[in-house]
């Protein structure tokens, strides 16, 4: 990560200290009080312009609100992708139709934000802390500085899957919702192994994102010691999963099994063993992770997959962040945190393993 990503929002100390006033001066002014002197006002008013300083409006009002007497009827749904993968990954219409389903039963409506390059950090943040929205629900996040920058404007908000949030800290700060990926791994190499398997690779998510770490994790909790070779990562693409599915074959030419760390990816991975000559499942076991139906039944042969209930817990997600009240939200200081919510997975036995 870039040091331009650690953008910060100005901050009314900012403000005051740029205006060579006190802060009350500088709310006074922005609140249109007109007891501030006109030349003080256009101190503070250049002083706003210079910094990009945004009113925090969606934290000052939670003192007096909460998500159920809401003003705006709108919620931020931030997705840290290229806005292209939506159309071509099923995952996100899973997670993205269980989201809108929860919002349009309380009334409200989504706004759905990118961030693609580093420069979309700041305005997203601005638009995030400019009251716009009343919350935000943030997924398929990296090791990433949104969930640290979403916590300080104290807007409510819910995470899909457990932020990796940098070194040595677990994500336990931040409420999200997230499925069992070590433990669905760990059942998904444990078939594997019953098969009679003895070389059996793995192909990861990105690492830099926690729920590719999880699986990974689960994968080395059955096979420990496992060599270098046979972990190949990826990118929770077609492509990528095909380009590591080359990867470990050239590398371990007997493998006969291999765990992917998305069902895209497995896709791509069963069209590279279908290209080298090998035959699924006699000469390699392939074994998925999501469950998604367009990808796992139309793959041949039928994908074996550890299955995750996508929508629902895009639903989960915008239930929790309507549950949310003032009081819960003033009492993160880290020792309380709020409950979080990991769904249970299942392996869903088909015919590539």
């Amino acid at each position: 990560m870039t040091e331009r990503l650690n953008v910060s929002r100005p901050t009314l100390e900012d403000v005051a200290r740029r205006a060579g006033v006190s802060k009350s001066t500088v709310s006074r002014a922005i609140n249109g009080e007109p007891k501030v002197r006109a030349a003080v006002a256009e101190r503070i008013r250049e002083a706003v312009d210079e910094l990009g300083y945004v009113p925090n409006q969606a934290a000052r009002s939670l003192v007096t609100r909460s998500l159920v007497t809401r003003r705006n009827n709108a919620v931020a749904v931030v997705v840290t992708e290229p806005r292209n993968r939506l159309f071509v990954d099923p995952y996100f219409d899973c997670h993205l139709r269980g989201i809108r389903q929860e919002l349009v039963r309380h009334g409200a409506q989504p706004v759905l934000l990118f961030i693609e390059e580093p420069d979309d950090y700041p305005r997203v943040v601005n638009f995030l802390g400019g009251g716009h929205v009343d919350g935000a629900l943030l997924f398929s996040l990296r090791t990433d500085p949104l969930p640290a920058m979403v916590e300080h404007m104290g807007l409510p908000a819910i995470f899909g899957g457990r932020p990796a949030v940098g070194s040595g800290h677990r994500g336990h700060g931040y409420t999200y919702v997230d499925a069992d990926n070590r433990g669905g791994a760990r059942e998904a190499v444990r078939h594997l192994v019953s098969l009679g398997r003895r070389h059996i690779g793995t192909i990861t998510g990105p690492l830099n994102q926690a729920s590719a770490i999880d699986r990974l994790d689960g994968y080395r909790d059955v096979l420990l010691d496992t060599p270098p070779r046979l972990i190949a990562e990826g990118d929770f693409t077609l492509r990528g999963g095909a380009t590591a599915m080359s990867e470990l074959l050239d590398r371990c030419p007997d493998l006969d099994a291999v765990f992917v760390a998305s069902d895209l990816m497995a896709s791509g991975a069963l069209r590279v063993l279908r290209e080298r000559g090998r035959r699924v499942p006699e000469e390699v076991a392939v074994v998925g992770f999501d469950d998604l139906a367009p990808i796992a039944e139309a793959t041949e042969p039928p994908l074996t997959t550890v299955h995750q209930d996508i929508e629902d817990m895009g639903r989960l997600m915008a239930r929790l962040l309507f549950k949310q009240t003032p009081n819960e939200l003033a009492s993160r200081d880290g020792s309380h945190p709020p409950s979080s919510v990991v769904t249970p997975t299942r392996l869903v036995v088909r015919k590539s393993a």
